[in-house]
Order: C-alpha cells, then sequence, then structure tokens
C-alpha cells in the first residue's frame, strides 16, 4: 500500500530557471467524489490509471494506487471522463534532498501555479525555496478534481481565500 504524503504551495516567483526537466499533462476523471478520486493521466508519451482515497490529516496524506497504461487506451478513456479536463505543463525543480513539482495549468484554468513536495513522513524536514508562496495544503479548492469541476478562471476574489 502507497500513501502519498505532500505539501501543496501557491506559487509567487520565478522558478522555470530552476527546472532540470519539464513534461505536458492532460488528465481527465472518472470520480471525484469525496473520499474517492479515478483519474487517467497522459503524461507525455506515457499514461496512467490512478485511483486515490480519501485525504486524512488535514489533507497531508491519502492511499494512492497507480499504474502505467497504454497510450491509446489512455486517449480513448479520456473521451468517457467526466467534463472538465486539466491541462498542465509540470516543472521539476530540486530542493535539497527533494524534488518540487510545479504545475502551471492552462485552459480554464490558466493563471494558476501549485507547487507540491512529497514527502516521506508527515514531519520530514525540507528545504522551501522562494518561489514558494502560501500553503495551501488540504485546501480542496487547489485539488485538481476540484478544478475540474470550477476553473480557477471563474473564481472570484471571495473563492481564492477559503
Amino acid at each position: 500500500m502507497h500513501t502519498e504524503i505532500e505539501r501543496k504551495f501557491l506559487v509567487v516567483g520565478e522558478f522555470k530557471h530552476l527546472a532540470y526537466q519539464h513534461s505536458h499533462i492532460e488528465q481527465g476523471y472518472f470520480a471525484t467524489d469525496p473520499g474517492r478520486t479515478v483519474r487517467i493521466r497522459i503524461r507525455d508519451d506515457k499514461a496512467y490509471l490512478t485511483i486515490k482515497g480519501p485525504s486524512i490529516n488535514k489533507g497531508l496524506s491519502r492511499y494512492e494506487f497507480e499504474t502505467e497504461i497504454p497510450v491509446d487506451d489512455a486517449k480513448m478513456m479520456m473521451t468517457m471522463c467526466l467534463p472538465g479536463q486539466i491541462v498542465k505543463d509540470r516543472y521539476l525543480v530540486k530542493s535539497g534532498k527533494h524534488i518540487i513539482e510545479v504545475d502551471e495549468f492552462a485552459g480554464a484554468n490558466t493563471g494558476l501555479t501549485i507547487a507540491e513536495i512529497e514527502l516521506e513522513n508527515e514531519d520530514e524536514e525540507y528545504v522551501k525555496p522562494d518561489f514558494l508562496g502560501q500553503e495551501v495544503t488540504g485546501n480542496v479548492k487547489y485539488y485538481n478534481k476540484y478544478l475540474s469541476i470550477h476553473p480557477y478562471n471563474s473564481w472570484n476574489e471571495v473563492d481564492t481565500t477559503i
């Protein structure tokens, strides 16, 4: 069993010059119910089926199962997903012994950039680079599944402070 432990931040500064890798991601959802997420993701020339369980400890960790699937199957499955696909470019940035994944969203979520750092345990120390702003770990508004239903460009000022 794999438990994903990660912290999530809004990005406030320049980061692209620090990235050592870049990829394009498109993903769609079969289920976004509270407590479960089932998605298809195409990342460059690979595809994955992912199942995530409910968030625990204020959104810091949750069960995750992921397996690689054929890209042609993933493209077909994308046509069967719920409305509201996520499109983003991911940049990988080294920070101390960790890798920070920075997602720059496109489409209906253009203007939103979020960084995630995966940890081995919930109390693990990490180096926080200057481009990491407000922590939004556990704030469901910044989950990809939420953004697929309520795109960032449809938010008003009140929405962004929740």
